[in-house]
């Protein structure tokens, strides 16, 4: 394993797009996946602890500059098609695209909101000590999806990266470029993970309510 460790970080640090899709095939990756989710989720977790405008409007910002920029695509399109008689070729690819990335960093957002199937009727009758096993529980099942979205979506941005692949109705946009996005989204949402235990930890020391309501399109 320790090999296959050492492997990884040499072609990383070669830059080399083939020798990085290989490397991260091995098994090894998920191992440096968990030190980077915890590592980058913590400092991540500093940050919005410390910024509170990035903790409040980081995501938010970017799911709204994507969402305008696909409403935005598909109402040029339907003028350029039906009044010019013409279409853009990558006007139906950069959607989809676009699409992902609102997805994944709206998924980070809501783990913060506890908007995710939080149960939260049911999991206020249960006892203390049975609310906080259910919030780790949460923290655990949250950090597992981030970290298989970042070992994943890695894997699949060197592959399209050592494949030259490009956004289908473009010449030169790579789509690795839009994919690296996700493993991104990762971090933020392993980092939201962490910040959510942080604040649950808080509230089990000082006697604080571990479960409350939770609002869908609310402030985190």
């Amino acid at each position: 394993m320790w090999s296959d460790i050492g492997t990884i970080f040499s072609a990383v640090w070669s830059q080399d797009s083939f020798e990085i899709r290989n490397a991260l095939r091995s098994d090894a990756f998920w191992w440096i996946g968990v030190v980077v989710c915890l590592v980058g989720g913590y400092l991540v977790s500093l940050v919005y602890s410390n910024v509170k405008w990035i903790e409040r409007h980081l995501e938010r910002t970017i799911m709204v500059a994507s969402y305008l920029a696909i409403a935005f695509i598909i109402f040029w399109g339907v003028i350029d098609r039906f009044v010019f008689s013409n279409q853009q070729p990558w006007s139906t690819t950069i959607p989809p695209i676009l699409f992902m990335i609102m997805a994944w960093f709206g998924a980070a957002y809501n783990i913060r909101l506890r908007t995710h199937l939080s149960f939260s009727e049911f999991r206020t009758k249960m006892p203390r000590p049975a609310q906080m096993a259910c919030l780790w529980l949460d923290c655990g099942l949250w950090f597992g999806f981030a970290l298989i979205l970042f070992v994943t979506t890695c894997r699949q941005t060197a592959l399209s990266a050592s494949n030259f692949a490009i956004v289908l109705g473009t010449d030169n946009v790579m789509l690795w470029w839009f994919l690296l996005t996700a493993p991104v989204a990762a971090i933020l949402m392993a980092a939201r993970a962490i910040e959510n235990i942080r604040d649950d930890m808080h509230n089990w020391r000082t006697g604080a309510p571990l479960i409350k309501q939770a609002v869908i399109g609310g402030d985190a």
